[in-house]
């Protein structure tokens, strides 16, 4: 499961996935779309962000979660 975008580093943020250049996790920004906040506040409230992370985030939760379910 290969991201560009998305880092995992054991010494940031205690190894959560993060995006890239940013202390944001992807736990972060996957809540904050989950809580119904769109994509435009997002952006603005963290502005180092790009729509590009947004996406990156919710692809890389997706892929974890599909990896992570063992088959039956």
């Amino acid at each position: 499961m290969k991201h560009d975008r998305i880092e995992v580093n054991p010494q940031v943020m205690l190894g959560k996935p993060i995006i890239r250049g940013t202390r944001l996790t992807v736990q972060q920004i996957v809540e904050e779309l989950d809580s119904g906040m769109p994509e435009s506040e997002i952006l603005e409230v963290h502005p180092r962000l790009r729509r590009e992370d947004i996406e990156a985030a919710r692809k890389f939760a997706v892929e974890y979660i599909a990896h992570s379910v063992p088959s039956a």
